[in-house]
């Protein structure tokens, strides 16, 4: 998404959260832009850190390694991670970095001097109480593990809240692996009630990390999948699909279109499919104007950053049909992250019965508060979404500078 998309997003839902003109610049101006090159082996790779708003609390963003990354780009995903720490209440403001490299040509020794100098380039403006880092895409709990060692050496002492999203030896939390499945379905559980949905077919489209655990946490509460897929293509079975044969197949021949118990169909055809809750949890811009009308769903949870368009979401608003957007159904894995700083910052390590409790709080708090900024009818569940995420961090503002 470029960062001229996130002003005019900020321009169309200002009436609607009562925004002054001061007020819209300072949410679209980042507080700081970090710029430095990383050469690693005589090669020069361009590297971003924005950290966009801490009226709520400390920078809180992941680092990307990918060939696209730009500063336009990093600019406009820090923004959104200063409405999804707001939405869900997480005492921390919004950033994010990136590294314009692909990962996937690097030696893992290359790798490792990368994250080490992304770390070297920015870390006196990061640190536990200023700015926490965390995996994003192409970046892992080794890599994060890399950062961490790397700052700790830069300022000399042990500092385990530096970084989240790290191996559980180095003080990462349980549950990190599934938090952003297990945050989805806590709000699809409440979207199911509120709106007293009967029929629990479900057709998830993406099967990585996400997908795959959003499939067998649902189908463990009694859902039916009917409809999963991954890039190579999709399957599809009105009496539910075997989960567990289905993740086998997947993992040992790489693809869900492998399984021959179900009819193989295209990704375009399980967005349409016979299904009360469609999950898309790849990638963006998979519901559109052209598909949106054939939808047969009646609740989305967005697992996937951005998979609706804005001409889509107008038509599913005006079709009743309810959409969990990206900034609730897959804020699991920050909050998760905020609850790894937590223990770090405490010397505390927490069970994952633990976690999984307050995880549950938090998502049930978030979408009740969403539930009653929407349920005047006017505005559709994402943008009752947008309009208090921007309300809470406007009141930061207020209650520190006095704009």
């Amino acid at each position: 998404m470029s960062f001229a998309n996130v002003v005019h997003f900020l321009e169309k839902i200002a009436p609607l959260a009562k925004l002054s003109k001061k007020e819209m610049v300072l949410l679209q101006t980042p507080d700081r832009i970090l710029r430095a090159e990383l050469t690693v082996n005589g090669k020069k790779y361009p590297a971003y850190r924005v950290q966009f708003n801490n009226a709520r609390g400390p920078y809180k963003g992941g680092i990307r390694y990918h060939p696209e990354v730009s500063e336009d780009e990093v600019k406009s995903l820090a923004f959104w991670m200063s409405i999804k720490t707001a939405i869900t209440d997480l005492p921390l403001g919004g950033g994010k970095g990136g590294v314009t490299v692909d990962p996937k040509q690097l030696s893992r020794k290359e790798l490792e001097e990368l994250s080490r100098a992304y770390v070297c380039a920015f870390y006196k403006n990061l640190g536990p109480d200023t700015d926490i880092p965390a995996p994003d895409v192409y970046t892992t709990p080794e890599i994060m593990g890399w950062m961490l060692d790397e700052y700790e050496k830069l300022v000399g002492k042990k500092a385990p809240a530096f970084i989240t999203g790290k191996p559980l030896h180095l003080g990462g939390s349980k549950v990190r692996d599934i938090a952003t499945a297990l945050g989805g379905a806590y709000v699809l559980e409440e979207a199911v009630k509120k709106i007293e949905l009967k029929e629990k077919k479900v057709a998830i489209q993406g099967f990585g990390n996400a997908g795959m655990n959003m499939a067998l946490l649902l189908s463990e509460q009694g859902y039916s999948i009917v409809a999963v897929s991954d890039s190579k293509g999709a399957i599809y079975d009105a009496k539910g699909l075997n989960v567990k044969e289905v993740i086998k197949v997947k993992e040992l021949k790489g693809t869900v279109i492998e399984y021959t118990k179900a009819k193989k169909i295209s990704n375009e055809e399980l967005l349409e499919s016979e299904n009360s809750i469609l999950i898309p949890s790849a990638l963006s811009g998979v519901i559109t104007k052209n598909n949106a009308e054939k939808i047969k769903a009646k609740i989305i949870v967005e697992l996937a950053n951005g998979p609706t368009t804005p001409e889509a979401d107008e038509m599913l608003f005006k079709k009743k049909v309810l959409v969990l957007p990206d900034i609730l159904a897959n804020a699991g894995g920050v909050t998760v992250s905020y609850f790894e700083w937590v223990q770090n910052k405490k010397n505390e390590s927490w069970s994952e019965q633990e976690v999984k409790k307050k995880l549950q709080e938090k998502m049930i708090s978030a979408f009740g508060q969403i539930w009653k900024e929407f349920s005047d009818d006017k505005k559709s569940f994402r943008t009752a979404a947008y309009v208090l995420a921007l309300k809470k961090i406007v009141a930061a503002e207020k209650k520190r500078n006095g704009i």
